[in-house]
Parts: structure tokens; C-alpha cells; sequence
């Protein structure tokens, strides 16, 4: 019979877990549920406490593994964490986020373990067995995954599930006090605390601190309801002959600004700095949406003076509802792949927005 673990870790705080921690949980219940399958949760942070309370009566077990070592990310500290608690649960089925932290050391585990590891799982299902599916080539073919080797490891993608949304406090992670406070909470699942061992002599890194680069407004927001995607034609000569980056650049940072949006780009407007042309000073590769680029999860998305050539579309295959501004009234965005298409300038379109926009914020 199978049995599943969900493997979770904290935020930069150290006591909170992540969204896609949260989204794991979501998906090991789920998954737990339709196989009749236990649950258990391990969780990786620097304070347990506050991070179990998050999941609360999800799992009729959990783990912990915490201390100061397990604050920050690093290969050697995290892959023990989650070897430990794999052992500890004898799990047939781990489920982990795909974030940044554990996507470096979740084949190492599954290596230590004996066990097989798939990555970029967007939806878990099957009935009498497990099937995974995921993407490849740029989410241009999609496949389903099943394999008889256990343990088997699942690298959930973000944005693929709803995050657990329990509350509650575990004694076994909180002060004494908390004991009788919270006996209900304690009812609903057997909490229970493994300690690792860690000689931090034996570590060759060492976390000192967080240096980043100087930046200006942050763009990229992956938990927005909205992306807001640019494309060449704001840095092309407008139907006055003149180029007019400075004003796009104003009229973009405002939208940002007023509506929460997350800011993509195509990789023409991206690319157009090594060419020596004009661009837009505050996108990066890092904000390119594409087939060479990132396929970000939003609820909805706005592409402005783009084509909607099949190499950029293809980044949206995960973003909802989709409204396009485009001159060309044969654009790809018409061909099907935007729900609504504005034939409009869209310097005009964006300034009208923004007016509107500020009109509501003064008057709320």
C-alpha cells in the first residue's frame, strides 16, 4: 500500500513555509485522499513551530527537522534534512515543491534513498496507481509519468495547486504552555520532532549573509493576479517618426505601479540592448516569456505591441485570460490565441488605464 510524504520548507523568516510548500500539501492530500493512502509532512526550518501550525490537521503526522543550520539554504544541510526525514516516514510516494532550494538537492535524496525522481510535475492523478504529468520541450508536449520503483520522488511545479490554507498550533514544536492551550489541535495528528545531527565543521559553505546587485522597481511578481507583457513595438518609431522609449517606459512603470502587475517581455524587446537600439533600462532576461524564456502561472495576461508569434505564446500556456493591444490587425494574438485582441495604440490604450486607474485609487 502506498504511503506519502510532503516534503516542505520555510521562507527567508525561517518560521514560516513557503506558498509552494503550501501548494505540495495540497497536492500530497489530494493525492493521499484518492489512494487512501497516510499522510505524513516533514518540514524543513529554522523554527518549527509556527511552520507546523501553518499545517495543521493536514497530515496525521509530522516531522521536523530544525535548528540554525537548516535557516538557509545549502546543499549539504538540506539534502540530510530531507534523507533523514525519508527515512524517517518510509514513504512510497515524496511529494516536494519544485522551488529553487529543493530542486538542488532532491535527486541527491532520491539517490541516498534508492529511490527514482521525476521533476516539473504539474497535476498528480490515476486511480488503483500514480501517474504524474509534466511538460517537455518548452511545454510543448505534455506526458504522463508512472514508474513501479519506490520510493518514487515528485517535484511539484509552483502555481500548479491551491496552497493549504489550515491553521492551528502543535505542541511539539511550541513552548510547554501550549500543551493544553492547543489538546485539540494535538488530536488530530500525532506531531512528533527528529533531530539531525549536523557537524557544521564538516560543511565546506558557509551562509554569511545576502549580497544582491543594485536594482530599481522590482517587476517580476510570480504571486500577481496580472502579467503585463511588452513587446518591440514600444521602442519603435511611433506614428509621429519619433521613438518615444522614455515616455514607454513611464507609461509601463505607472501600470506597474497602479495595477500589482508582473512585467514580462519578448525576447526581441529583450534582446534589442546587444544590438545597440534603444530599450527599456529595467527589463531583463529575467522578465523574457517564452520558448527560451520563463512560462509564468497568472490568473491574467496583457501582451502590448507584441505579434503573438508561436515562440512567445508558448510561455502563456499557463496564464488564464488573455487581452492583447496590437496595431496589426493580423497579428498571431487574432488567430485564435488571445480571448480579446484591441486593435489600438497602445501608448493611448495604457495612458487612458493609468488616468483611470489613479481616478479610482484617489477616490477609494
Amino acid at each position: 500500500m502506498e504511503s506519502v510524504l510532503v516534503l516542505a520548507h520555510a521562507d527567508e523568516s525561517g518560521s514560516a513555509l513557503t506558498k509552494g510548500s503550501l501548494e505540495a500539501v495540497t497536492a500530497g492530500k489530494e493525492l493521499g485522499g484518492r489512494l487512501g493512502a497516510e499522510l505524513t509532512i516533514g518540514i524543513v526550518a529554522k523554527h518549527a513551530a509556527s511552520a507546523a501550525a501553518q499545517v495543521a490537521g493536514a497530515a496525521k503526522r509530522l516531522l521536523a527537522v530544525q535548528g540554525e543550520p537548516f535557516a538557509q539554504a545549502r546543499f549539504a544541510s538540506d539534502a540530510a534534512a530531507c534523507e533523514a526525514l525519508c527515512r524517517a516516514a518510509q514513504a512510497t510516494i515524496v511529494l516536494a515543491p519544485e522551488s529553487s532550494r529543493f530542486a538542488r538537492v532532491m535527486a541527491a535524496v532520491a539517490h541516498r534513498v534508492g529511490g527514482a525522481i521525476d521533476t516539473h510535475i504539474t497535476a498528480i492523478g490515476g486511480a488503483g496507481n500514480v501517474e504524474a504529468t509534466r511538460w517537455f520541450y518548452r511545454q510543448r508536449i505534455e506526458a504522463v509519468v508512472s514508474r513501479e520503483k519506490r520510493p518514487w520522488f515528485l517535484l511539484v511545479d509552483l502555481g500548479t495547486h491551491a496552497p493549504y490554507a489550515g491553521s492551528g498550533t502543535h505542541p511539539a514544536f511550541a513552548g510547554a504552555g501550549a500543551e493544553a492551550a492547543h489538546a485539540s489541535d494535538a488530536a488530530q495528528a500525532e506531531v512528533e520532532e527528529i533531530a539531525i545531527a549536523v557537524e557544521l565543521l564538516a560543511m565546506r559553505t558557509e551562509v554569511t549573509g545576502t549580497r544582491a546587485p543594485k536594482q530599481g522597481t522590482q517587476t517580476i511578481r510570480p504571486e500577481a493576479k496580472l502579467l503585463f507583457v511588452a513587446g518591440a513595438g514600444w521602442t519603435k518609431k511611433q506614428p509621429d517618426g519619433q521613438v518615444h522609449v522614455e515616455e514607454a517606459g513611464e507609461l509601463i512603470l505607472k501600470f506597474l505601479g497602479a495595477s500589482g502587475a508582473s512585467l514580462g517581455s519578448s525576447k526581441s524587446l529583450v534582446g534589442q540592448g546587444g544590438e545597440g537600439n534603444s530599450v527599456l533600462p529595467f527589463l531583463t532576461h529575467l522578465n523574457q516569456v517564452g520558448q527560451t524564456g520563463s512560462t509564468p502561472r497568472h490568473a491574467k495576461g496583457l501582451s502590448t505591441c507584441c505579434h503573438g508569434e508561436e515562440p512567445h505564446v508558448v510561455g502563456w500556456r499557463f496564464v488564464g485570460e488573455r487581452r492583447a493591444v496590437s496595431l496589426d490587425p493580423n497579428c498571431g494574438w487574432t488567430r485564435g490565441k488571445a480571448d480579446v485582441v484591441y486593435v489600438a495604440d497602445a501608448f493611448e490604450v495604457i495612458a487612458r488605464v493609468n488616468a483611470l486607474l489613479e481616478k479610482a485609487a484617489s477616490s477609494s
